[in-house]
């Protein structure tokens, strides 16, 4: 005789109603950590398993825009149990405490954490090429 476990009946319709809220798609807030180095500001971000190609980071006056898209292949086969891999988006804004200049700002992302440095200065808006 096989036990009915309540809490995963429970778990699985709470996702299940989660995908079905956000169209099919899997969306988290992506991570980050602002620090103040004294002459600029440097935000690291988490994302895991996303290529450089994946990822978008704007500068919009003091606050930065952090963007990550992907979509993994939907195939049906019969081998599959059970499927959790669909298309995952990742964003996050994080207003800085004080204005940056779009000169000297740069971007580089390795071993899944971006790092955006942002010196201090004036107001501008500026797309950010990722190294």
């Amino acid at each position: 005789m096989s036990r009915r476990d309540p809490f995963a009946e429970l778990e699985s319709m709470l996702e299940q109603l989660n995908e079905e809220r956000d169209g099919g798609r899997r969306q988290f807030q992506v991570p980050v950590d602002v620090e103040d180095t004294g002459e600029a500001y440097e935000v690291h971000a988490d994302l895991p398993g996303f290529e450089k190609s994946d990822i978008d980071v704007e500068l919009e006056g003091r606050t930065l825009h952090v963007r990550a898209s992907h979509e993994t292949e939907e195939t049906v086969t019969e081998r599959y149990v059970q499927r959790e891999r669909h298309h995952e988006s990742l964003e996050r804004s994080v207003t800085l405490p004080g204005e940056v200049q779009e000169r000297g700002t740069s971007a580089h992302y390795e071993n899944g954490v971006l790092t955006v440095h942002l010196p201090k200065a004036g107001p501008n808006e500026e797309h950010i090429d990722i190294e």
